[in-house]
């Protein structure tokens, strides 16, 4: 397997912050912009600011080359898993099951801190990607809609806090 590695993005008003994100940014335009042909003006939104941003970057050129964003607001009960992409060349090298376990690491300490004993993750899933979700216990909830122009359906898992 390539030598890599996964970085959270510095918080806002952290040194190099903007720099990192874009990276992420860039490697979402590839993914859901020119591959698979989003509008690019849903790309970023309202959750970009205050979300939690994890880079996955090859070493040791630090090519970044996958990328997943989490976030949490105050009137939810919730985490929610989005923006899941790895470039094409490198998808079948397991680096999304890498994305989706650091976000779920992060998720746990995250919960612990508020001092909750479980957490619920709420992933918004392209209807291809759902068997790849369901590796991780995510199940389906509700019925598929479209998001942004294509089918969706909504996973969920509950992810037990252990002190």
């Amino acid at each position: 397997m390539e030598q890599h590695e996964i970085i959270r993005i510095p918080s806002v008003g952290q040194p190099r912050r903007e720099q990192l994100r874009q990276q992420c940014y860039n490697v979402r335009i590839d993914v859901f912009h020119r591959e698979q042909g989003f509008p690019l003006d849903t790309e970023i939104d309202e959750l970009d600011e205050t979300a939690e941003h994890f880079l996955l970057r090859l070493l040791p050129s630090l090519r970044p080359i996958g990328t997943i964003r989490a976030s949490r607001t105050s009137n939810t009960d919730y985490y929610k898993l989005s923006r899941l992409a790895v470039l094409n060349d490198y998808r079948k090298l397991h680096f999304g099951r890498e994305l989706v376990l650091a976000l779920h690491d992060w998720v746990t300490t995250d919960a612990l801190s508020r001092g909750e004993t479980s957490a619920k993750v709420v992933a918004h899933s392209q209807i291809p990607a759902i068997a790849f979700y369901a590796k991780f216990g995510y199940t389906p909830e509700g019925d598929q809609f479209d998001e942004d122009g294509a089918p969706h359906r909504k996973m969920v898992v509950h992810l037990p806090i252990s002190r």
